[in-house]
């Protein structure tokens, strides 16, 4: 890696692009494909079982948006700072050492985006099952995933008309079902506005727990940081990006579990998984069911669209940095990381073969989360030991929004240790194994003429 030890540099202002750039339009769009994945739902039943208020959900999952947007302002102010794609890797490298930033993309470029893929993939085709019953589904999960790695590989341009068409394909199917929800469900005896006994609610461990699994529906507001060295105008059009998308899934997803909670009784929500379905079921009838499988089949397209863009960016990046992972850097005539793709691409596909995506989703949920942490505090950190690096935008709300983000971080890295610790601490141990890689890496001379060029 060419990052100082001492410290980072201030960015020069040169970017290495192939080919046309990444719009503000397109990088929001990978924000919320990224974002809107199966979670938003799944989430409610176990959340109502609960806390059967509907002011204390629909303030639970906007305390989660919140907590995302902390997250943004700090994440656009690194961006800005240091506009090179691959997110983590790039901005811990930067912030702290260049070997903290390996541990985070070694994460991200073997099974951090891989396995999310693999889940998206799984659960497009089990979704796709309930619209045509006959269907296999590790048949379509493997079609979905080549189908859009097609597209990747024939570079931005395609990948930005793709990406663009299939997440406002998935707003507009989403905006649809709200408007149906309201028009022609059958109202409930549900309250939105705050009631006596909303406080016991809001201040009660079921609700503490739920804030964990409503932020993990919002993992992904980061989404346009691993490709902020193919933006047109990365220092302007990151933070609107970021903030545009985080917004745009934050209202979406208030909305939607207000049409649950509107149109289906609470005790039928209650416990159930697929809430989503259980909703389209009582707005829409016997079809209910496969209106919404549809619905989120192609949504999901566009969440695997997303990471399969953005996935092997950081993999690209590394190639960059490290001569003995040269090849990953390597592009097509197009712009297209071909290799990093195909990468990710051969450890997707394994993981759907080996069905281990979910064990491997369950064990690097810590480590992400780590990196995360991290990745904000280095913005207090930089403020402190580098209070004259040019700053192109400032975190909103400094310090306060990304000490809000650190705490809500650090109760779910709490929660999941206390609860998972096997997995929390196997996902630590990937995470220092990388180090192991890291310094066989270092020992390795880089090529005469073969220098790595940067974003």
């Amino acid at each position: 890696m060419t990052a100082s030890d001492a410290g980072p540099a201030p960015w020069t202002g040169r970017l290495t692009r192939s080919g046309p750039g990444v719009s503000v339009l397109v990088a929001t769009a990978i924000v919320v494909a990224d974002m809107i994945g199966v979670g938003v739902f799944t989430s409610l039943g176990f959340q109502v079982k609960d806390i059967p208020s509907g002011f204390s959900i629909l303030l639970l999952w906007t305390i989660g948006g919140i907590v995302a947007l902390c997250g943004v302002f700090s994440y656009s102010e690194l961006g800005a700072m240091f506009p090179r794609s691959s997110g983590e890797y790039n901005f811990l490298g930067r912030a702290y050492h260049p070997a903290f930033g390996f541990l985070a993309g070694w994460v991200s470029a073997t099974v951090g985006f891989a396995a999310p893929v693999a889940l998206a993939a799984m659960a497009f085709g089990e979704y796709a099952k309930s619209v045509v019953p006959d269907l296999p589904p590790i048949p379509l999960a493997i079609g979905v995933v080549w189908l859009v790695s097609i597209v990747q590989l024939t570079g931005v341009r395609h990948s930005s008309t793709f990406q663009l068409i299939s997440t406002i394909l998935k707003v507009l199917l989403i905006v649809a079902f709200l408007l149906a929800g309201f028009v022609i469900g059958t109202p409930q005896p549900i309250v939105f506005t705050p009631q006596p006994g909303d406080l016991a609610y809001i201040v009660s461990a079921p609700f503490a727990i739920g804030l964990v699994f409503v932020m993990y529906s919002f993992s992904g507001w980061n989404a346009a940081t691993y490709i902020i060295g193919e933006m047109n105008m990365p220092q302007r059009d990151l933070p609107r990006a970021l903030l545009a998308g985080t917004l745009i899934v934050l209202v979406l997803y208030v909305a939607l579990n207000a049409v649950f909670l509107y149109s289906t009784p609470v005790s039928a929500l209650a416990g159930q998984l697929h809430v989503a379905s259980v909703a389209g079921s009582a707005i829409f009838g016997s079809l209910g069911g496969r209106i919404v499988g549809a619905m989120i089949c192609v949504g999901l397209v566009s969440s695997i669209s997303a990471m399969m863009w953005i996935g092997p960016r950081v993999m690209m990046t590394m190639g960059e940095d490290i001569p003995a992972l040269r090849v990953f850097s390597k592009r097509s005539v197009s712009g297209a990381p071909a290799y990093a793709i195909l990468f990710q691409l051969a450890v997707a596909n394994l993981l759907l073969f080996t069905r281990s995506f979910e064990a491997v989703l369950d064990f690097i949920q810590f480590a992400l989360l780590f990196c995360s942490f991290f990745t904000v505090a280095g913005v207090i950190k930089l403020r402190i030991t580098d209070p004259d690096l040019p700053r192109p935008y400032r975190a909103w709300g400094y310090p306060f929004t990304p000490l809000v983000f650190l705490l809500a971080t650090a109760f779910m890295m709490y929660y999941l240790f206390t609860e998972r610790p096997v997995q929390s601490l196997a996902g630590m141990l990937l995470m220092l194994s990388g180090l192991l890689i890291y310094a066989v890496f270092r020992r390795r001379p880089v090529a005469a003429g073969n220098s790595s060029h940067r974003e």
